[in-house]
């Protein structure tokens, strides 16, 4: 029986070490990290030996070839980055190109559809007041009691009330005679209980405008009951003035002499002159610049007031 024992073999380190884990670039080029390099080093390395110390390559030699090798990848991975940063950098300035070109349509765009709204609202107003135009001849009557023996002969009511509240017309031998009168709306509704209005065409316009003119002086009645005679306008027209009701009820109270001119314009008399507001913004803000009309004026509050 032999003492000696077996020499234990030196177990393998390099399995059961761990091999070095991998680096993802910013772009996914992968490289080997610091450990697993120097365990290439040390691997293929030259090694010393006592009998033969002439070395086919030495340390320096070996470390210069690894540094080439290294240099080498990451040239390679660097040209990599370089083209795929180019890349995004050439569909980024695509995009900006795009967002431009689509700005300076959305620009275009803009100003075409304000030149269209321009247009849209130019036109409205001509039709506007071409239809108020073809209503010059008309007067519109409001408040004649809704009966059988009126709506069946308005032309001839039409000739009583000139005769009852403006006779010097007749007297001077004046045109009053109508092409037609009507009802509006063309249905009566049951539900309201107020007449419906009556629209009476003349053929003379001078004979118009001094029926007109007296209907502003004083109170029209038909047989004793109190009516109106205004001009007859488009509904738009018509709308546009009815705005500025609650103004003129307060201008009246303070002897501003109101008046509403064609085809929505009011005009007062203040201080000596008489001054004209196309809109009732416009009016609000000359009422709030003088001292006099200041706070007498808010329709908001008059409206809040009435609600």
């Amino acid at each position: 029986m032999t003492n000696s024992t077996e020499a234990q073999k030196p177990q393998n380190t390099k399995k059961n070490k761990k091999k070095g884990a991998t680096l993802d670039t910013f772009y996914g080029a992968k490289i080997q990290n610091t450990e697993q390099i120097e365990e290439d080093i040390q691997e293929n390395s030259p090694k010393s030996s006592k009998g033969n110390r002439n070395s086919p390559q030495t340390h320096e030699e070996f470390e210069s070839e690894m540094t080439k090798k290294m240099e080498a990848l990451w040239e390679e991975k660097w040209e990599i980055m370089q083209k795929k940063f180019m890349h995004l950098q050439n569909q980024f300035d695509q995009t900006v190109k795009e967002n431009q070109a689509l700005k300076q349509e959305l620009i275009k765009q803009s100003q075409n559809t304000k030149k269209l709204e321009e247009n849209i609202k130019y036109l409205t107003d001509k039709v506007i007041d071409l239809e108020n135009r073809g209503r010059r001849e008309n007067l519109r009557i409001i408040g004649l009691p809704e009966k059988p023996e009126i709506n069946t002969k308005l032309d001839m009511v039409i000739q009583d009330i000139i005769k009852e509240n403006c006779p010097e017309i007749l007297e001077q031998g004046g045109n009053t005679a109508t092409d037609r009168a009507h009802r509006t709306p063309s249905t009566l509704n049951p539900q309201k209980t107020a007449p419906r209005n009556v629209i009476a065409k003349f053929q003379s316009y001078q004979t118009k405008e001094k029926i007109l003119q007296e209907a502003r002086k004083r109170q029209f009645r038909y047989k004793g009951m109190p009516i109106r005679v205004t001009q007859d306008l488009a509904s738009s027209t018509l709308n546009d003035r009815k705005a500025w009701n609650m103004i003129i009820r307060k201008a009246r109270e303070l002897g501003l002499q109101p008046r509403i001119s064609y085809p929505a314009k009011l005009t007062i008399y203040f201080q000596g002159k008489v001054w004209a507001f196309n809109k009732i913004e416009d009016f609000q803000l000359f009422a709030k610049k003088r001292p006099e009309l200041c706070g007498k004026f808010d329709t908001e509050n008059q409206r809040a007031r009435n609600t």
